[in-house]
């Protein structure tokens, strides 16, 4: 293989693809990128068993071929190379030399053959959805996936078909759902067409982070494909594919509270700064804030027998009976910097039972908040 490519382009499409491989690998063909050159493509890819990119950018080809390098030594070198530079890519045998200017690396590669492969198989369920709505149902949910390895189905966004009952009937819906068992996110937006078969999955936190990343980047419409086991993401020259969680995810139905009869309206960009000031006090460890309502008014307080003390007061829409209730509150900054309208709904029932919070404006996520004793 021997090709010429504008640094920018390597280095972009490195960037993109090394993310996925980790930095401690008991597989050494895993530290590697697999580069494939035909067809006046570069074709770039990368997997750590359980996830796979590949990335295809325009090069001038002057010997086709395929050869297998360090992925985070070649983006560092890319990185480091003079902006506007051409990079020379050049294997033969087992080495792969690397010209720009007057800089010269030499780079060990491994068999291509004992790359593995991840994207064969047809996957069945095929729909297309705008990066906005990818990104919306992600970023809105992603805050509250669980980092607890021991329950591994909550590891993930769970996304699935479903229907919505409104004012017009039931229409459906495309949801995706999140939670560590202390907080739920959930969050719908309009069924594209071809996802009304699509079977309920999950997809790995691992996954997620690195599509959202690429989303920024992302032209228009992302076309997803999904089967029982795989998911695979591809827009503009990029395809993303990933094993899904095998697991069932629970229930959530039945956490989200339907009898809650106390409300409180909230400025949520008020609410969010007088919580974190407050939680400046509260224990490392519990982060709790506690939520003294009256009419009209909300007092927040935390203390900790270290830091001292701290309230806040302010004026909200609440006109239910007095209430106590405490909360962490990461939980609850996590939450309310969902909320891009005006107004913050939280629905509560008593000190002890799981809040319901909503944006006034927006009806399409809705978030659970389990509270705690303070």
């Amino acid at each position: 293989m021997k090709i010429t490519i504008e640094r920018a382009a390597l280095l972009r499409s490195l960037g993109h693809v090394q993310s996925v491989v980790e930095r401690r690998n008991t597989i050494p063909i895993l530290s590697n990128v697999m580069l494939r050159a035909e067809n006046g493509e570069l074709s770039l890819t990368a997997t750590d068993m359980d996830l796979e990119i590949v990335e295809s950018v325009p090069a001038d080809i002057a010997r086709p071929g395929s050869a297998t390098a360090p992925a985070h030594t070649l983006y560092d070198i890319a990185r480091k190379l003079p902006d506007g530079s051409q990079v020379e890519l050049d294997s033969t045998g087992d080495m792969l030399t690397l010209r720009s200017g007057r800089s010269q690396f030499k780079l060990g590669t491994l068999p291509v053959d004992d790359y593995p492969a991840m994207s064969g198989g047809d996957m069945g369920h095929r729909f297309s959805l705008s990066a906005a709505d990818l990104k919306a149902l992600i970023d809105r949910t992603r805050f509250a996936i669980s980092t607890e390895e021991t329950r591994y189905y909550l590891n993930g966004i769970f996304l699935h078909a479903s229907t919505a009952r409104g004012a017009g009937g039931e229409t459906p819906v495309l949801r995706a759902v999140a939670t560590d068992g202390h907080r739920l996110a959930r969050v719908e937006m309009p069924l594209p067409e071809g996802a009304a078969g699509i079977p309920g999955v999950i997809i790995p936190r691992k996954a997620v982070l690195e599509v959202r990343k690429l989303l920024d980047e992302a032209a228009d419409r992302i076309e997803v494909q999904l089967s029982d086991t795989k998911v695979r993401f591809a827009f503009d020259a990029i395809t993303l594919t990933s094993k899904l969680i095998d697991g069932t995810f629970p229930d959530y139905e039945r956490v989200i509270p339907t009898g809650n009869d106390k409300v409180l309206e909230v400025d949520p960009r008020l609410f969010a700064g007088a919580v974190d000031r407050v939680a400046t006090i509260s224990t490392e460890k519990s982060r709790a804030v506690k939520l003294s309502l009256d009419r009209g008014v909300l007092t927040l307080s935390a203390s900790s027998p270290e830091a001292g003390s701290a309230t806040e007061e302010l004026e909200v829409v609440y006109d239910a009976p007095a209430l106590e209730i405490g909360f962490n509150s990461r939980y609850l900054l996590d939450i309310t910097q969902q909320i891009e309208g005006e107004g913050a709904r939280f629905t509560m029932a008593d000190a002890g039972s799981p809040t319901l919070v909503r944006d006034v404006a927006d009806a399409s996520a809705l978030y659970v908040l389990m509270p705690m004793r303070v």
